[in-house]
């Protein structure tokens, strides 16, 4: 991609007051037309959303959207809309124990609400408060509990089974960090005590060793910063088998949306690590030891996704989909999402942008100038493409956000309309919630108002 080094956060603001006045609108619609009896909105056909989905995994940003909303806006009836449905529809996905999303549900409704009440956003009530700790306890506890041993640690399984790491889950371990911030651990038989915060490094150790790829001769496929969305175990020893994939093209290639949910998730742990002052070792790790580590896969897969991703910043749906070659040098043009082979997905962009910005902030506040301002632009480059056109929705009907997302291309899920041979033009609930969140992140930073993170307020 090609990084615009002039672009500063105040650069895109009026991007973003236009961006909450769309996505003011959009929430509303939703909130009105959508029929619940479905289930859970994934996804636009022909600009409404629709439901389907392996496991219900996209509720809470449905209403972690309205949250954000009011974040940004301060409008009350978004708030309405995000508190009223996190207390009526959202306990099922605390006590959740078949799915390994707790930290996009839970931390994108309860946890939202919490860090707004912590910085006085909203009005403080002691019952209220406590109403969000212990969601917030507990899905951190029920992620956790999802437990497949290793030979070398460990990892919170995929719905999949207890064979399946997936990349994914590296960005919902922040439950897990929120509940032990919380004073919370998971017990079992005999009362066993596990620590919450254990399991989330261990999970993502796992994560930086078995699904990122350094370029170190692994196998024949080894480049740097690339990802598998899934490892396989042998659940008898602990034993890793082989890369996988569940929404990409091979084991072999890379899924560009698991590839930026590596990118933020790493890129938030090391946020954390530098935020608190535990050592760690009573949990059995070394807090130096864990930064090397974060640091290492988060460097690596920025750096990927910078040198495999049009010049505008938006990414095709897989850095190996086989219909790529036929679009000529796609790399050193904008990305085309009407093209004629291959789909992209804005989605991964603005999952990636953030891990860009947040990671490239990092950096510079340790002393890595150069590697940090270059991540931190990149981050604005995506950001900067992804708040117009072709990928801001602006029509009234269209129900969805952000434009061009794609959920599963091999699985035929996403929508194809009339006349082309690859999906466009939809959107998905994750895509639009992360947009705002990416809207909200930069909003933050140009007025100057607390950091916006997943444990604002907890330290």
């Amino acid at each position: 991609m090609e990084i615009l080094n002039h672009l500063n956060p105040e650069d895109l603001k009026e991007k973003i007051e236009t961006l909450w006045e769309l996505s003011g609108q959009k929430i509303l619609s939703v909130d009105s037309n959508y029929d619940r009896q479905q289930g859970a909105p994934v996804f636009t056909v022909n600009g409404q959303y629709t439901t389907r989905g392996w496991t219900e995994w996209t509720q809470g940003f449905q209403y972690g959207s309205a949250i954000l909303q009011f974040d940004a806006t301060g409008s009350d009836q978004f708030l309405t809309i995000g508190r009223d449905n996190t207390l009526q529809r959202m306990a099922s996905h605390v006590s959740h124990f078949g799915v390994h999303d707790h930290g996009f549900n839970n931390i994108s409704t309860y946890g939202n609400l919490l860090r707004l009440m912590l910085e006085g956003k909203i009005a403080f009530d002691a019952w209220e408060k406590n109403f969000y700790e212990l969601a917030l306890k507990i899905s951190g506890a029920v992620q956790a509990a999802r437990w497949t041993k290793t030979e070398d640690g460990g990892f919170i399984h995929s719905f999949n089974g207890p064979h399946s790491l997936f990349v994914d889950t590296v960005r919902t371990l922040r439950v897990l960090v929120v509940s032990h911030l919380l004073g919370h651990d998971l017990r079992g038989e005999q009362d066993l005590k596990s620590s919450l915060l254990d399991r989330a490094f261990t999970h993502a150790k796992s994560t930086a060793k078995y699904a990122v790829y350094y370029g170190e001769g692994r196998d024949r496929y080894d480049m740097s910063g690339r990802t598998a969305h899934e490892s396989i175990f042998n659940t008898q020893n602990g034993v890793y088998r082989c890369s996988n994939t569940q929404q990409g093209y091979s084991g072999f290639s890379t899924w560009t949306r698991g590839l930026s949910w590596a990118m933020l998730g790493f890129a938030e742990q090391l946020e954390f690590l530098k935020a608190s002052n535990e050592t760690f070792s009573e949990i059995g790790h070394d807090k130096s030891e864990l930064i090397g580590i974060f640091e290492k896969a988060a460097i690596a897969t920025c750096e990927f996704y910078i040198a495999n991703t049009a010049i505008d910043g938006i990414p095709y749906w897989d850095t190996g989909a086989p219909g790529l070659h036929k679009l000529g040098d796609y790399l050193n043009q904008p990305a085309d999402p009407f093209n004629d082979f291959e789909p992209v997905d804005s989605s991964a962009a603005a999952i990636g942008a953030q891990g860009l910005l947040r990671l490239g902030r990092y950096l510079e506040e340790k002393g890595n100038e150069d590697k940090g301002k270059e991540f931190f632009q990149a981050g604005l480059t995506v950001a900067g493409t992804l708040m117009e056109a072709p990928y801001l929705s602006h029509e009234p009907e269209h129900q969805g956000l952000l434009l061009h997302t794609n959920y599963h291309y091999p699985n035929d899920w996403d929508h194809i309309p009339a006349g082309s041979s690859i999906p466009h033009s939809e959107s998905c609930m994750w895509g639009d919630y992360h947009l705002r969140e990416l809207a909200l992140y930069l909003q933050r930073m140009i007025e100057n108002k607390p950091y916006y993170c997943f444990f604002g307020g907890l330290f």
